[in-house]
């Protein structure tokens, strides 16, 4: 009797160990827009937001200083993360046009001290009060990697500090540090628990310009670019997670999902990503406004050179060079001959319009190379404003930079309500059109079970636990058998 005693006692720990922690592959993020969806935007902030972003990582590229890692400072989307030990949540914007991860710390003089987002208040990151805080010295093979080479002002013990100069004049300063990170990690269908690892981040102490301003403030910022110094990078080099991502953004709610792994339901075709580029860049070849294929020249959509198409969820509208803006403009609104256009703020075309747009106005659809294609559809470029209608596609040159102005950028406008997939293990990006309040498969590389991760599939405190139902019964019907032999 005693030994059934010891060996039923033994077998509960175990299950309790795999009900509570169990194994889990990739990392979930809750996404929330910043203007609460489709019924909340306006103009003025969507378009200012974009000039602000461009004229600041652009410019970034062609003067980087303490490296690549460019910042936005009006992100749409944001996501929490939780760092330290004890952990605190930080509110990070979500940008996939730059690579730093960067929080505010209590030293950070001036940074904005409020925010205007409803029932968000910021706070500061103290390494100080961190148990597995430490600083990162110059001499480390992340400060070289950061700056491109040994810093030859780096002494005995220095830390390594980063300096960013934008083309608007906000910038950041501050310091590396390393710490542990808390994520929600896919443990089973709808299911996460609590992951972490230590990464390296950096601490703010001086923001500029519109970096320390209240309009749109978060305690940072979160990078999902490809270089090896983002977040992404360093939890796959660690194993923690495939090299890929993936997200899902919804324009009715302004959530959706934002997931690290390996995305196997569904399938989505894929296009090459150009490579050695700072951006998310792919081969666009071809524009069709309804049935009528748009006569391009070839060179418009050549990579390199200041041109080319990026896909960046950071930024709001969709830009074109003049080239595809006018004759995709002239399509779209001659479909419906007598539209009284007007300007508001002296941005964006409106008009009223009583009718189905979706049933009144062609569908646009991007051809990129190996066939992949985009479907942007009347309900995505056309933006509701105050009981009209506005134009959401933008010539290039609104952005007023020479830097972009032939670029082709797809923001928040044509990436909403579809899946895009970073697949940077194979240097590859996918896009679907999808319903994203559904859900999407994730693979566990330890099992091959395919999980599925919901929009809303994610814990609010720092520790979550979940009971397996089919765990749950085995443990039960075994307990069962084991007394019954025991008896």
């Amino acid at each position: 009797m005693g030994i059934c005693n010891i060996i039923f006692f033994f077998f509960v720990l175990l299950q309790v160990f795999l009900i509570v922690n169990g194994d889990g592959e990739g990392g979930v993020f809750k996404v929330k827009h910043k203007f609460g969806g489709e019924a909340n935007r306006s103009l003025k902030d969507l378009t200012v937001h974009d000039k602000n972003r461009h004229g600041r990582y652009l410019a970034a590229i062609d003067v980087p200083l303490g490296g690549d890692g460019k910042a936005t400072g009006t992100g749409l989307y944001y996501t929490k993360l939780a760092i330290g030990s004890p952990s605190k949540d930080y509110f990070l914007h979500v940008d996939t046009g730059s690579d730093i991860l960067w929080v505010n710390c209590v030293q950070c003089s001036p940074c904005a001290k409020d925010t205007d987002i409803d029932d968000l208040t910021l706070k500061l990151y103290d390494p100080k009060s961190s148990v597995t805080a430490a600083l990162v010295p110059c001499s480390s093979g992340f400060c070289t990697n950061f700056n491109k080479g040994p810093i030859p002002s780096c002494v005995s013990n220095g830390v390594c500090a980063y300096g960013l100069q934008y083309g608007d004049g906000s910038g950041s300063v501050g310091y590396f540090v390393q710490d542990v990170i808390g994520f929600d990690q896919v443990f089973g269908n709808l299911q996460t628990t609590t992951g972490n690892s230590s990464i390296t981040f950096g601490c703010g102490l001086q923001q500029t310009g519109n970096l320390a301003s209240s309009a749109g403030a978060l305690d940072g910022l979160i990078g999902f670019g490809a270089s090896s110094t983002s977040m992404l990078s360093q939890l796959a080099s660690s194993g923690k997670v495939k090299k890929k991502f993936a997200h899902c953004l919804d324009s009715k709610n302004g959530g959706g999902i934002f997931a690290i792994g390996d995305v196997v339901h569904p399938t989505l075709k894929t296009t090459p990503l150009v490579p050695n580029v700072s951006h998310y860049n792919v081969n666009m070849e071809s524009v069709q406004v309804g049935n009528t294929v748009l006569k391009i020249p070839k060179q418009v959509f050549t990579a390199g050179d200041g041109k080319g198409t990026i896909i960046d969820s950071g930024t709001t509208l969709a830009y074109l060079p003049g080239e595809i803006f006018d004759p995709l403009r002239q399509l779209i609104l001659t479909s419906q001959a007598n539209l009284n256009i007007h300007l508001v703020d002296n941005l964006l075309e409106c008009f009223k319009f009583d009718k189905s747009i979706d049933d009144s106005f062609p569908t646009v659809t991007f051809g990129f190379e190996n066939s992949l294609k985009l479907n942007v559809y009347p309900h995505d470029y056309l933006v509701p404003y105050e009981n009209e209608w506005c134009f959401g596609w933008q010539d290039s040159e609104n952005l007023q930079s020479d830097v972009v102005k032939d670029l082709i950028i797809l923001g928040d406008l044509v990436l909403t309500n579809k899946l895009v997939l970073y697949d940077l293990e194979n240097q590859v990006l996918g896009l679907l059109d999808y319903n994203c309040s559904s859900t999407i498969g994730l693979k566990d590389e330890a099992s091959g079970a395919v999980n599925q991760v919901g929009s809303h599939d994610l814990s609010s405190s720092p520790v979550r636990y979940h009971m397996d139902f089919g765990r749950v019964m085995k443990f039960f019907l075994l307990s069962l058998i084991m007394l019954y032999n025991c008896i």
